[in-house]
C-alpha cells in the first residue's frame, strides 16, 4: 500500500511559478528559500539542463492535494519518513516502548496491595 503522503507533488500554495521547488522543499522538509537558492546556482554553475527539466517535473507531477496534513507536526513526521524510514519507525517503537513500560508502572500499582492507595479511593468515595 502506498500512502498519498510519501509521494511528490507539487505545491501550488506557495509557488512562486510552477511549484517545484516548494514542492521538493515540502517533500524534503528543507527550507523553500535554500532549495530555490540551490536550484538557481546548480543552474548557473553546474548543470543547465535543469532548465528543462523543471518544465518537464511542472507539468508532469500532480499538484499537492488540500489538507494533506492535519498539522505542522503531522507534515514534519511525513517529511521525516520520507527522508528516513527507519529512523521514523524506529522513533515510533521507541515511543510505543515508552508508553507499554508507562502503563505497566500503572497497572503495578493499581494490582498492587497499596494501603495508601485504597486509603486515598476510600476519601475519595
Amino acid at each position: 500500500m502506498h500512502d498519498r503522503r510519501t509521494k511528490f507533488y507539487l505545491d501550488k500554495q506557495n509557488a512562486k511559478f510552477l511549484g517545484v521547488c516548494s514542492g521538493v522543499a515540502d517533500y524534503t522538509g528543507i527550507d523553500v528559500l535554500w532549495v530555490r537558492v540551490g536550484a538557481v546556482f546548480t543552474t548557473i554553475f553546474a548543470f543547465p539542463p535543469l532548465i528543462p527539466l523543471y518544465f518537464v517535473v511542472g507539468w508532469l507531477a500532480p499538484k499537492k492535494p488540500l489538507g494533506l496534513y492535519d498539522n505542522k507536526e503531522e507534515e514534519k513526521f511525513w517529511q521525516g519518513t520520507r527522508a528516513n524510514p527507519r529512523r521514523s519507525v524506529n522513533e515510533i517503537r521507541s515511543r510505543f516502548r515508552d508508553v507499554d513500560r508507562r502503563l505497566a508502572d500503572v497497572e503495578l500499582l493499581v494490582t498492587s496491595r497499596n494501603q495508601r492507595l485504597a486509603d486515598e479511593i476510600e476519601a475519595l468515595r
